[in-house]
This record gives structure tokens, sequence and C-alpha cells, in this order.
């Protein structure tokens, strides 16, 4: 099929042009995928235009922000690629304290971008990972205790929607004018609507940090900590959030005390800290200064993550599971993350959240990463043995963070939401346009 490029603006790129190989390419290259087009859109216009020639031409199409799609889903086989990633414009007011950001920047530019202006938002983990699929799925960090989840500072959305059988249109999702799609985007997934274009946030002021990093060798307090951590962080003092990681030669524990003192950080963590002896890192200071070193992730092609949110202690069970497959991991990066939640995740925003999981505990992810493809079955199911023996104790999963195999994944991701969600589906999305492995199903009619 040859495509025609007629009503696509914006960069557009195909097979056989010098600069598609590197277009097409996702951050996990596990998944691999030959669009039919790619198109780099510079502004609202350019998608609505992606969208409209898309429909005409019956091809399929993805939107991306940030290449992060963990299962590859944010790109497909001769289909079209909406990418937002240039998508970049910040503005500030600072009077009413938000800012209006464009849903292709990444999370380390977001944060830095704030800080100059002296405010920060509650963002995940990972610096690489666009906003345009944080927002959607719920976004949460080292700041999430203490002001919410990233989805729960979001205020208002400007998305692109399907319009009539061929056509596509802008929409401002607020409060006040069509509230229950901006409820959806809070936490109802992204790629599931629509594609955003700009998000408008809420903000907070910037204060100093608190930020320690607790290293033990090996594995011989692994089940201690846990068991430990998994009692107190969910309960700890809200300006608290904590992850624990591990892999296969140590762990570590990372904790942020928003607006404290070391003194209190260091009384809050007192049971942790008192098991073993772990070698420990204070820092303190600004947050988008800390920020842009934290992210500590391996540089590694292919990875493989599955997801868990926790609303009861793990048992010794759960916990001697985590120690055998930490035993054997596949490769040595490959890990067992846990992050604290409570505080501030458990009071929803005005107008709500589709975020399904505010009573959960924590949060914990077994993931395999590796170099070698000759790797990919022992690494895959490693991943895949390591989540199903979690699952009787697991409450729910992460929409960010698919379990592609799960066949109640829409229970998992949206607990109670999902009929609602799905409603909103059939109110924005009739025709089923925004659609991909996992994507919410239209409510019947």
């Amino acid at each position: 099929m040859t495509v025609s490029t007629t009503k696509l603006t914006g960069e557009v790129v195909r097979p056989g042009d010098p600069g598609y190989e590197a277009a097409r390419i996702g951050w996990n290259r596990l998944y691999s995928r030959y669009p039919e087009a790619i198109v780099f859109c510079n502004d609202p216009q350019d998608v609505v235009n992606a969208v409209e020639w898309a429909r005409r031409e019956g091809i399929a199409m993805r939107a991306r922000s940030g290449r992060h799609s963990i299962d590859g889903w944010s790109s497909i086989d001769g289909g079209l690629v909406i990418d937002v990633s240039r998508m970049k414009s910040v503005e500030i007011d600072e009077t009413a304290r938000t800012a209006k950001v464009g849903t292709g920047l990444i999370q380390k530019e977001a944060v830095a971008a704030l800080g100059e202006r002296g405010f920060v938002m509650p963002t995940g983990s990972e610096g690489g990972v666009g906003l345009g699929g944080v927002m959607p799925g719920g976004g949460f960090g080292l700041l999430t205790r203490s002001l919410g989840l990233a989805c729960d500072n979001l205020l208002a959305a400007e998305i692109v929607v399907a319009d009539g059988p061929r056509s596509a249109k802008v929409i401002e999702a607020t409060e006040r004018s069509n509230a229950d799609l901006l409820w959806a985007w809070r936490g109802g997934g992204g790629g599931n609507f629509g594609i955003a274009t700009s998000y408008t946030l809420k903000l907070h002021e910037l204060s100093e940090v608190q930020l320690m990093i607790a290293n033990w060798a090996g594995h011989g307090d692994l089940g201690t900590v846990l068991r430990t951590w998994q009692r107190d962080a969910p309960v700890a003092d809200e300006r608290l959030s904590s992850a624990l990681e591990a892999d296969s030669t140590h762990f570590e524990l990372t904790a942020l005390m928003h607006g404290g003192s070391r003194e209190e950080l260091e009384d809050e963590l007192s049971s942790l800290l008192a098991i073993g002896k772990p070698e420990l890192t204070f820092m303190q200071g600004f947050w988008p200064d800390l920020y842009a070193n934290a992210d500590r992730a391996p540089d590694l092609p292919f990875w493989k993550f599955y997801s868990h949110f926790v609303t009861q202690p793990f048992p010794g069970e759960a916990i001697d599971l985590v120690l055998h497959y930490m035993a054997n991991t596949p490769t040595p990066p490959s890990n067992f993350m846990c992050s604290s939640f409570g505080g501030a995740v458990r009071h929803e925003p005005p107008g709500g959240s589709a975020f399904a999981h505010r009573d959960a505990l924590f949060y914990c992810e077994p993931g395999a990463a590796w170099d070698d493809p000759a790797l990919n079955s022992k690494a895959l199911g490693w991943a895949v043995d390591f989540w199903r023996a979690l699952r009787p104790f697991s409450g729910g999963a992460y929409v960010s963070v698919p379990n592609a195999p799960a066949a109640d994944w829409e229970r998992d991701y949206y607990g109670s939401n999902r009929d609602r969600l799905r409603q909103v589906k059939a109110k924005y999305d009739p025709e089923n346009v925004f659609s991909f492995e996992q994507s919410i199903p239209p409510a019947a009619g």
C-alpha cells in the first residue's frame, strides 16, 4: 500500500526514508513494529489531521509520546503512529499556581521547567517517560504520599477525539466541560479515548527535600526489611514516600521527605535502618536537582515488567516467593521494586478520578532486564512466573505497566470503575477509533 501524505501535516516519516529506522524504534527493543507512516506533530491541528487522515484511509493508528510503552502498544505494523513528542510548550501562571504543558514533555523536562520557576508537581520516577502516558495512567513516585498522584494534579486536558464517521476535533476536558472525560483521563489509561495535546496542572511551591538511600549488600536482610517496610511505609508521615528495590546482588531503600528535616526522616526510618548494616547516603536540596540524577536504571535494550497493587500485607509465603525469585534472577539487573502508597493517595481530586487503587498499601513490580536476545525465553519466563506466583496476593494492577496475559485485565486495572469507563468510551469514541490490545471497549448501546 502506498501512503498518501496530502492530508498529513507535521513531519511524516515513511519506510525508505533516511530517518525511518530511528523514528520507528521504541525504548523497549523487545518489540519491533513497522508502521506505514510516523507523523511527528507540532500542534493540535497536526494531530487532528493525522486522526482524520487515518480514518479516511481506513488505517489503524496509535498515539506515542515518550516511546516507553512497555509492551510496544504505542506503535503498530502497517498503521499510523501519531507522535506528539515535539509538543513541549510550558506556560506557567504563577498567580494561579498552574501550568499548561505540552504532552510531549518527558518527566525530567517537566520537573526541570517547573523547578526553574519555583514549582514542583508529583510525577513518576523514571525521567524518560512522557507526560502523554503518565497522566492517564496515574503517575507515582517519591512525592506521591505528600502531593498525590500525577493525575490528581491534572486540572484540564486538551484532547483530540473522533468526530462523526471520519473526522476529529479538539475538545477541552475540565471540571466544568466534558468532566466525565477528565475523570476518565485521571487513571483510565492512555490511548483509550483520544490523544492529549496539552495538560493543565496544579503546581506546588518548591521546597527543600531530604533524600536518603540505604543500601544492603546481598539479600540476607531483604525479607526482614520488606516485612517491616510494608508495615510502616503506608502509615508513615505523609511527607515521606519511599521505594524498595532489589536486584541480584543487593537492595536499596530510597526515601524522600518533602518539607521535613533529616532528623525527622531518620526518625521515621529508624525501624528499617536498625536492620543489618546498610550503607547510608543523605542528600538535601530542591527536588528538580535531585530528580535529575534519580533515574539510575541501566541502559539495556530488553525489558519485561508486571504490576501488582497490594492491599493486604504480604504474608510470609509471599515474602518467601520474592526471596526465591530474587535468588534466581535471569540476569544481574533483573529486579523487584515496591513503591509506598497511603497519605495523599487516599484522597481523590475534585471531580474524582478513574484511578482505582487508592486503598493500596504499596505497588510492586517484578521486572526482567537483559541485553542478549538469546536470553529472551529465560528472562520472559522468569518475569511471568514471578508475576503469576504473586497474583494470589495482589489487589489489582497498574494500567501503565500492563499484565498482557491477564484474562481479567479490566477488573485488575479499573476495578469498580470499569463500567463507567466503558460508558465514557461509548460517548467519546463509539466507533472504537482509539483501540489497541487492551483498550477499553465502548459500552453496548
